[in-house]
């Protein structure tokens, strides 16, 4: 070890708190089920329309957990976001909410169809009698409503289509729905009502939930922002739709953000002010500035780029596991594409390297969307970092990380072991659009990069 080597960070990948995590969700799900056999969920099994309505009450009580389940992955918790990473999170999320969706469709079916059968009644009028006679029904047909329609927009599909903001101001009334949707187990859950141990555990498990959104996603994000009083000090323009948000503010340092992560911005600037934007930070955090780099897109871009000095920020963060603490050795290289770069470039300035040690590619369409490069420049240079940069058009006909003249002329994974030595013994961190992101890591793969040393964070909604 030399004088001048600097002391690698551990390695935290969140194994124990994933572990624990999952156990717990797993052990709510066993709770319902063992609940529901208690109350005779067994017994009721048959071939008539008893026997579909105690499954029906397996399906909805099911549905109901994986749905609190699903707004506690997103609530912000800060042990569980720094074991899963936001990005895990979000495919959890999601997951969980198409799983919730069709276990509560089943469950509106099954229910319908048993009352229907032990009432010798059409299904029509069954379902309309069950909405209008019994206590908070209509509440939770609403609240079905809502869910399926949130669920409907969430499908990839949809999501290309729509704009972010819209896409993220509707994706809100996912919790009107949940709590529209839910009360009617008090009323008329018979599992809910007969046994103390399911009243327990279900005010529980709402409270939890309930908790956890107000403290950290509106109590945490309040706290942060008047403790620290982050303003807008300047905006300026990096490239033809980018721009560089630069903040001030009071002990920034009590953030512990680190270079690789980012947070969500909301800048007081009128109308749409409320919704939240999520830009990495790309700078190393300083005790008295923060800055994050974006792309304009839609009225939010520019209503975000004409932020004037002096306008009040809202935070929530920092987020994300894209960091030095996941590096395992001394080597390292870093892979950014188009806005991608920006967490790239903090971590090209704020990570511990000496001369040699640490090496950028950087991909862009074109030279002019070569963003912050100057920055780059000047930190390779002190730093003693090479910089690639790989501008031009990507390759018509297959995916790939490269150019279309090299993709000509190189397979993925033989380019970058000619552009990068030892590339196997290297940690590689990875930011850019996710069909590139793929691309990138399939050549590091067929490369030989065990999967260990692959570390990336992928954003998308």
């Amino acid at each position: 070890m030399t004088p001048d080597r600097f002391p690698l960070p551990r390695p935290r990948d969140g194994a124990v708190g994933r572990t624990v995590t999952a156990v717990l969700a797993c052990a709510t799900l066993l709770v319902v089920l063992a609940l529901w056999v208690t109350a005779g969920g067994v017994t009721e099994l048959g071939t008539d329309g008893t026997g579909l309505v105690t499954v029906a009450r397996l399906t909805g009580l099911t549905a109901s957990d994986l749905l609190l389940l699903q707004v506690l992955a997103m609530a912000r918790v800060p042990w569980v976001e720094r074991a899963w990473g936001q990005d895990r999170l979000a495919r959890i999320h999601r997951l969980l909410g198409f799983t919730s969706c069709w276990l509560m469709t089943a469950h509106v079916v099954l229910v319908v169809a048993g009352y229907a059968a032990s009432t010798d009644t059409g299904v029509l009028a069954q379902s309309a009698d069950l909405v209008v006679r019994y206590p908070g029904m209509l509440l939770a047909a609403a609240g079905t409503a809502l869910l399926v329609l949130v669920v409907a927009l969430s499908v990839r599909a949809a999501r290309r289509r729509a704009r972010y903001e819209n896409w993220h101001l509707l994706h809100l009334y996912a919790y009107l729905g949940v709590g529209l949707a839910l009360p009617h187990q008090l009323w008329n859950g018979a599992h809910f009502v007969t046994s103390r141990a399911a009243t327990a555990y279900w005010w529980t498990l709402w409270g939890c939930a309930a908790a956890a959104l107000l403290a950290f996603r509106v109590g945490r994000p309040l706290w942060l922002s008047r403790r620290h009083r982050i303003t807008v000090d300047e905006v300026r323009h990096e490239a033809s739709d980018v721009y560089s948000v630069y903040l001030s503010g009071r002990r920034l340092d009590g953030l512990s953000a680190r270079p690789g992560q980012f947070l969500t911005w909301r800048l007081r600037t009128g109308r749409g002010w409320s919704r939240a934007h999520p830009f990495s930070l790309s700078e190393a955090p300083r005790k008295d500035r923060l800055r994050f780099t974006f792309r304009a897109a839609g009225d939010d871009g520019a209503r975000l780029a004409g932020a004037v000095p002096g306008t009040a920020v809202l935070i929530e963060g920092p987020f994300g596991t894209l960091t030095e603490g996941r590096r395992r050795g001394e080597r390292v290289l870093l892979m950014a594409a188009g806005i991608g770069i920006t967490p790239m470039r903090a971590l090209l300035e704020g990570m511990r390297y000496v001369d040699g040690e640490l090496t950028l590619i950087y991909r862009a369409r074109s030279a002019d969307e070569l963003v912050l490069r100057d920055e780059i420049d000047g930190i390779a240079a002190e730093r003693g970092a090479q910089v690639i940069y790989l501008p031009g058009p990507p390759p018509t006909g297959r995916s790939s990380w490269l150019t279309a003249e090299l993709a000509e002329r190189h397979a993925d994974h033989e380019a970058l072991t000619r552009l990068v030595p030892e590339l196997a013994a290297r940690d590689v961190f990875l930011c850019g659009p996710p069909p590139w992101m793929a691309a990138a890591r399939a050549a590091l793969r067929t490369a030989g990069v065990p999967a260990r040393q692959v570390h990336d964070e992928r954003f998308g909604w």
